[in-house]
C-alpha cells in the first residue's frame, strides 16, 4: 500500500512515500524552489517522492494531511474574535487566504495532484502526526511521546505513550500557552526572525548569563510542577498583531525590541541565556510528567521545540530516561512524514516491528545524481574537474584537503530530510583549526560570527571527545554535550560579549562553544558509509576523529539539492574545493569567467 504525507500552507512544507509501513521518500519544498521555508503545496516534493517510488497519483492508495484544517481555522477564528477588535488587522490580512485555499485543502489536494488522485483524504491532527512521526521510525517498540511546538490547531504539546503501532494521546496543553512561540517572541525581541531565528537564540545564549531567568518566570509565567504553564499575554502581541510582543515586554526589559541586524549587545545575549534556561527546565518537568504517566523507559520527541539541542542534551544527561529519540525533521516537514505513518499503523491497525537502530535510514531520503548527471551540469557551467575512478584514492585527497584546512563542499548520495546536514549537503572543516569557525562563518556562510559549528566524530570516539557515553549513537545532530574535561584547554582572563569566540578552548576549537560544549554527530558505516570513510581517513592522518560538518548553502537559502546548486555556492563563496560524488573541482582551477560576485548571489534570498 502506498501512503503519501503531506504538510503544507505553513512552515517548511514537505512530502513522504511510505509503502507498507517503509519511508520510501521525503522532501522539503524548499529545496526544489530554492525559497526558504517555502509554505506553499509541496508539488515538486511530491513529484520526487512519486518519482522515486515508481508511481503516479493514481496508484497512490491513500493521502494524509499533518492536521486538521477547520479544527485550525476554528481556533484562528476564536482567537480573532476574543482579541476584538485589537486582532481586526490580523483578521483582514488572514481572512482572504482562508476563504480562497486553506479551507479548502480537499480542493488544493486534488490541484497539486493534477487530479490524479481520486482516493480518499485523510487528516490526523497536527500533533498525533508530530508524534506519530517521533514514535514510529524510532528504535523503540514503547516510549513516552513528547511533542512541543507553536501551535497545531489548539494543542501547542502534548504527552502521548507509544507501544507496539498504537498511539494513546495522554496530556495537551493549548493555545496561546505555548513554549515554542514563548521562545519565538523572544527570538523576536532579540532582533531575529521568527520561525527561523531560534537557532540563532539557541547560539546565543551561552555568551550571556541567565539574569532575567527569575523576571521571567515571576512577571511572565506561571509553571507548575508538570510542566504546564500559563503566559501573561499583555506581555505578548502574537494573537492580536502582526508582531511577537508588546511595549509592556519593553518596559521590563529595559527598552524596545533590538533591530534585526542592528548590534548585539549584552541585553541580548543575556536574555538568550534566559529563557534558554527557562526553556530547559520547562522542558525537564514535561519530560519528567511523561514519566510518571507511562512509567517508560524511553522518550521520543518531535515538535519545533525538538531541535533545541542544548535542551536534548540536558534531558539525556539529567532526564528520567534511558534514552532518547528525537525525529531529525522535528519540525512542520516531518508531519508530513508522521501523517503517512499514522495512517498505516494507527488508523489501519497494522503491525510495527520497531528497527535495532531506527527506521529512518539516517535520515537519507532525498534525491541523489549519479555522474552523468553531475558531469552534465559541470560541462555546462564550464567547470574544470577531475573524475576520481577510485573512491578510496578520492576520499584521501578530500581528508588531505581538510587537513591542510581548506574548506570542502561534499555532495554525495541522497539529501538529508530536514535541518540538519548529516554528510551528504555538507561543507567541511579541520575542527582543530583556531581560525575555522570564523572564517567559515564570514567567508563561507556569510553569516553571524558567533554561530558555533558541530562536530562529525566516528561513533567509536565520541566518549573520548565528549561528555556522552563510549559508543553513544547521536547520527542526527540534535544533542549537545560538553566536551570533556582532558581536551579543554586552560584559559586567561574571559573577554566579555562576543569577542569570547576569539579564546582557544579545545584541542578541537573550531566546534568548542564558549561554554565548552558542542552539537554531537556520530559517525558509523550503517547510516553515513561514505562520509564515515572520510572521516577515518582523516583520523589516520592526523588522529583526530573529528571533522566540522555545516549545512551546504549560506545564509538565507535553503540547503544545495542540485550539483548545479552546489557549484553555484562552491563559486560563491571562499570555499577552496568541492566533491560532487566522484568529481572534485578546485577553486583555484575554475577560470575566473565563471566566477560569481557574492554580493548578486546573495541579493536573491531574503536573509534571515
Amino acid at each position: 500500500m502506498n501512503i503519501l504525507g503531506i504538510s503544507a500552507y505553513y512552515h517548511d512544507s514537505a512530502a513522504c512515500l511510505v509503502r507498507d509501513g517503509e519511508i520510501v521518500a521525503a522532501a522539503q519544498e524548499e529545496r526544489f524552489t530554492r525559497r526558504k521555508h517555502d509554505h506553499e503545496f509541496p508539488a515538486k516534493a511530491v513529484d520526487f517522492c512519486l518519482d522515486y517510488g515508481g508511481l503516479d497519483p493514481a496508484n497512490l492508495d491513500l493521502v494524509a494531511f499533518y492536521d486538521k484544517p477547520l479544527l485550525k481555522f476554528d481556533r484562528i477564528l476564536e482567537t480573532w474574535i476574543s482579541f476584538a477588535p485589537r486582532g481586526f488587522k490580523l483578521f483582514l490580512m488572514g481572512m482572504p487566504l482562508w476563504l480562497r485555499q486553506k479551507l479548502h485543502t480537499p480542493r488544493e489536494l486534488d490541484r497539486g495532484l493534477r487530479g490524479g488522485y481520486g482516493g480518499r483524504y485523510l487528516f490526523p491532527s497536527h500533533h498525533e502526526s508530530h508524534a506519530a512521526s517521533a514514535f514510529y521510525p524510532s528504535p523503540f517498540q514503547e516510549a513516552a511521546i513528547v511533542t512541543l511546538d507553536g501551535v497545531g490547531e489548539w494543542a501547542t504539546g502534548t504527552i502521548a505513550w507509544g507501544r507496539d503501532h498504537e498511539i494513546e494521546m495522554l496530556r495537551e496543553m493549548r493555545f496561546p500557552h505555548s513554549l515554542g512561540l514563548l521562545y519565538s517572541a523572544f527570538t523576536y525581541f532579540t532582533g531575529f526572525r521568527v520561525n527561523s531565528g531560534e537557532y540563532k537564540l539557541m547560539g546565543l545564549a551561552p555568551y550571556g548569563e541567565p539574569v532575567y531567568r527569575d523576571l521571567i518566570v515571576e512577571e511572565m509565567l506561571d509553571i507548575k510542577e508538570d510542566g504546564s504553564f500559563r503566559m501573561d499575554m499583555s506581555y505578548f502581541g502574537f494573537c492580536h498583531t502582526d508582531v511577537m510582543t508588546t511595549p509592556k515586554m519593553d518596559r521590563l526589559f529595559g527598552g524596545p525590541p533590538r533591530q534585526p541586524e542592528g548590534e548585539i549587545t549584552r541585553r541580548e545575549m543575556d536574555l538568550a541565556a534566559s529563557i534558554q534556561a527557562v526553556t530547559e527546565e520547562i522542558v525537564l518537568k514535561i519530560a519528567g510528567h511523561a514519566h510518571e504517566l507511562t512509567g517508560a523507559r524511553h522518550l521520543v520527541m518531535a515538535g519545533g521545540v525538538a531541535l533545541n539541542c542544548v535542551a536534548n542534551g540536558r534531558l539525556l544527561r539529567e532526564g528520567p530516561f534511558e534514552d532518547l529519540w528525537v525525529q531529525p525533521a522535528a519540525g512542520d516537514a516531518g508531519g508530513a512524514l508522521g501523517a503517512a505513518l499514522f495512517t498505516w499503523h494507527q488508523l489501519l491497525g497494522k503491525p510495527r516491528r520497531a528497527a535495532p537502530r531506527d527506521s529512518q535510514g539516517g535520515s537519507l531520503l532525498g534525491p541523489r545524481f549519479d555522474d552523468d548527471e553531475i558531469r552534465r551540469d559541470l560541462d555546462a557551467a564550464g567547470a574544470v574537474y577531475h573524475r576520481w575512478e577510485e573512491e578510496t584514492e578520492l576520499i584521501d585527497r578530500i581528508a588531505e584537503l581538510v587537513a591542510q584546512e581548506k574548506v570542502v563542499g561534499h555532495f554525495a548520495g541522497r539529501a538529508e530530510f530536514g535541518p540538519r546536514a548529516l554528510g551528504s549537503r555538507s561543507i567541511l572543516g579541520d575542527a582543530r583549526s583556531a581560525e575555522m569557525q570564523s572564517v567559515m562563518n564570514l567567508k563561507i556562510k556569510f553569516r553571524e560570527s558567533f554561530r558555533p559549528f558541530a562536530p562529525a566524530v566516528l561513533r567509536e570516539d565520541v566518549g573520548e571527545f565528549f561528555e556522552m557515553p563510549p559508543g553513544y549513537d547521536s547520527p542526527y545532530m540534535l544533542v549537545v554535550a560538553p566536551v570533556r574535561k582532558e581536551h579543554r584547554l586552560p584559559s586567561g582572563p574571559t573577554p566579555g560579549g562576543l569577542e569570547q569566540r576569539h579564546e582557544r578552548r579545545s584541542t578541537v576549537p573550531a566546534i568548542t562553544h564558549v561554554d565548552y560544549s558542542a552539537r554531537v554527530q556520530t559517525v558509523d558505516a550503517g547510516h553515513h558509509p561514505r562520509f564515515r570513510r572520510i572521516v577515518e581517513r582523516f583520523k589516520e592522518r592526523t588522529g583526530t576523529p573529528v571533522l566540522i560538518n555545516t549545512s551546504f548553502n549560506v545564509r538565507g537559502e535553503p540547503m544545495v539539492n542540485t550539483p548545479a546548486d552546489a557549484y553555484r555556492c562552491f563559486m560563491a563563496t571562499g570555499m577552496d574545493a568541492l566533491v560532487l560524488e566522484s568529481c572534485l573541482l578546485l577553486k583555484e582551477d575554475q577560470p575566473e569567467a565563471q566566477a560569481f560576485d557574492p554580493s548578486a548571489y546573495l541579493a536573491e534570498f531574503a536573509l534571515d
